[in-house]
């Protein structure tokens, strides 16, 4: 893989780790007055711990594992998209909409709008890139340092002190 391609994908982690977001392309279209596609873009980010379990939820229900779908052929792949186009376009949905209000109101129709007017393409991208980044290893580090730190815990110095 050429370093610049590497680069960019660790630079969409972090973005995403860091919740900057990562821009995905929804729709392209092109204008009679210019030259170049214009490209209707969306950021999504990491939801919040309300989103993350929603999605988390989705994804549980669905019965697969990342490796599994790593693996699939293309008849799986089919198959996997007639049963589960719906919940995958409500995990990208839970990435755009993240409010509270947003997350209620609107969660539907933007599901309603991936599922019609986006590529497959992108929302296959978008899937991967979510799924991948969702779980617990960006709090491993923190729960380290935290137990590290932790001022209630004895040191060996203290061992025989009371009080």
């Amino acid at each position: 893989m050429k370093e610049s391609v590497v680069r960019l994908i660790q630079k969409e982690g972090a973005d995403a780790l860091l919740n900057a977001g990562v821009s995905v392309p929804l729709k392209e279209f092109k204008l009679p007055f210019k030259k170049k596609p214009v490209q209707l873009r969306v950021t999504m980010k990491r939801p919040y711990m309300s989103g993350q379990l929603h999605i988390a939820r989705i994804y549980l229900s669905m019965g697969v594992t990342s490796k599994q779908m790593a693996s699939f052929s293309k008849e799986e792949e089919m198959k996997f998209i007639v049963e589960h186009s719906k919940a995958i376009s409500k995990i990208i949905a839970y990435t755009i909409c993240q409010g509270y209000v947003s997350r209620h109101l609107f969660i539907g129709m933007v599901a309603w709008f991936i599922r019609n007017f986006v590529e497959d393409r992108y929302i296959q991208f978008a899937f991967k890139t979510f799924v991948g980044l969702m779980g617990t290893k960006s709090f491993m580090s923190i729960i380290r340092s935290v137990e590290v730190s932790n001022p209630m815990k004895l040191r060996l110095s203290q061992k025989g002190k009371g009080s």
